[in-house]
């Protein structure tokens, strides 16, 4: 069967040749004997994934050919995915490889269901690299850093409404990166050219709020020896961001919605209004609703700042995006830090995976930079992203494991892409209705079936 994935196999046995051919026909395997073969391999097909014996000729008894080869095949084509493969007794030259650039080892005798998982995840690893290489290209949302179908979804929103005067409310967990979708909105909006101003309504004394929201005239109060004027002015013409909006004192709260009602504003000790022409974007990681049921929330404010509200999931919940996002970090902070460009270690990979990130992406950066910043070797371990694997929610090695997982990842996708129409999803999942509802209640997807909708039924 060939498929656009190719699997390169340096390999000089010609039984073992002849037996991951076999166990690989999911990909399109393309067998090389030694050096030269492989790179000639390299320049014709372009592998993604290579699995590499460092035992190779003229000297099979040494790693010393093997190790020439992954030199050169990375020189090459930097982003290649090498698995080498070595005798049981040479961990030391597979663990000399890894720091050379290789992905992966594995040690002889073959068990072509194992090294078919470590197979399978590197060519994962590189769809998603390709992915998130394809999206910076297309720079649909500058620093944006998202491959998941949950994180695509928000994205297409933002592009749909940045273009409008709309009031947005951004909803997050702390460190999802609200402000970041903010100044998104802004940069692709007719208001770019410009101020983008924010500011965070829980950092600010709410005593020194008011007169940073709205400015103040000279002599309003003891100290203010000169007119100032307030941040919302500063925003003229262009996007103002009020982070935290579920901090704002109740007492501002009234001031603000006449400033949202009729764009008009009063600096505290003035008598003058003046009309400021900006776009509002708030932000909190509070549920609303229930400070106004609390009484410490207007509700005629939610309803003016939550004209279209935008939702952005937590990076738990983000399938795909947890590496992809970490190893942008790495680099980023290898760079930024003078340090030697490093990789993160096989244990690591599967820790940021499995790692739940209760304070999201703003975690992950501070996590990652202390690893850079302390890390002496090429490879960023799990101990020193100080994260450990005992909640691992990484792939399974049990096979039938790893396919319910893959199919519940497949079905999840398809809802997403077909916009919550069973019919679609199953067109798209190459089954039938039918199929596929009994797939829901087999992995226990039911819930996924409330906001669904059938061509049948429209």
């Amino acid at each position: 069967m060939i498929t656009s994935k190719v699997l390169l196999i340096v390999e000089d046995d010609l039984g073992l040749q002849k037996q991951l051919k076999w166990a690989f026909e999911q990909y399109e395997v393309v067998i090389a004997s030694n050096r030269d073969e492989a790179i000639a391999a390299l320049r014709r097909y372009t592998p993604s994934v290579v699995t590499l014996d460092l035992g190779l000729p003229p000297d099979p008894t040494n790693a010393t050919e093997g190790l020439a080869t992954l030199k050169e095949i990375l020189a090459l084509a930097p982003a290649t995915k090498i698995i080498v493969v070595t005798g049981n007794d040479d961990r030391a030259n597979a663990i000399h490889a890894v720091a050379l650039g290789a992905y992966d080892f594995y040690q002889k005798p073959v068990d072509p269901d194992v090294l078919g998982l470590i197979i399978e995840r590197a060519f994962q690893l590189d769809a998603l690299e390709r992915d998130y290489h394809i999206l910076q290209q297309q720079k649909p949302l500058t620093g944006v850093i998202a491959t998941s179908p949950q994180m695509q979804a928000v994205m297409r929103m933002i592009e749909k409404i940045a273009p409008t005067q709309a009031t947005v409310l951004l909803i997050g967990e702390s460190g999802t990166g609200k402000e970041l979708m903010a100044k998104a909105l802004h940069r692709l909006s007719a208001r770019a050219s410009q101020p983008f101003v924010a500011v965070n309504c829980a950092a600010i004394p709410e005593t020194l709020l008011e007169s940073e929201l709205f400015g103040y005239e000279k002599g309003a109060f003891t100290g203010a020896v000169a007119q100032t004027k307030g941040k919302i002015e500063y925003a003229q013409g262009g996007t103002f961001f009020l982070d935290e909006i579920g901090d704002l004192p109740f007492a501002l709260q009234a001031k603000l919605l006449r400033f949202i009602q009729e764009r008009v504003i009063e600096r505290l000790g003035g008598r003058k209004e003046i009309a400021v022409d900006v776009r509002i974007i708030c932000a909190t990681h509070r549920h609303l609703p229930d400070l106004i049921a609390q009484g410490n929330f207007r509700g005629d404010l939610y309803y003016r700042l939550s004209e279209i509200v935008v939702d952005i999931p937590p990076l738990r919940e983000r399938e795909g995006d947890i590496i992809t996002i970490a190893n942008v970090l790495l680099q980023r902070y290898c760079r930024e830090n003078n340090s030697k460009e490093k990789h993160f270690s096989h244990d690591a990979a599967r820790a940021l995976e499995a790692y739940n990130w209760p304070g999201n992406i703003r975690e992950m950066e501070n996590k990652i930079k202390r690893a850079v910043i302390l890390s002496d070797n090429n490879f960023v371990t799990a101990e020193e992203l100080e994260i450990g694997t005992d909640n691992d929610k990484s792939m399974p090695l049990n096979l039938k494991s790893v396919r319910e997982a893959a199919e519940t990842i497949a079905i999840k996708r398809a809802l997403t892409y077909a916009d919550n129409n069973i019919s679609e999803a199953a067109k798209l999942l190459g089954v039938t209705r039918p199929t596929l509802y009994g797939l829901f209640e087999k992995y226990g997807l039911q819930a996924l079936l409330r906001n669904h909708t059938d061509e049948h039924q429209e």
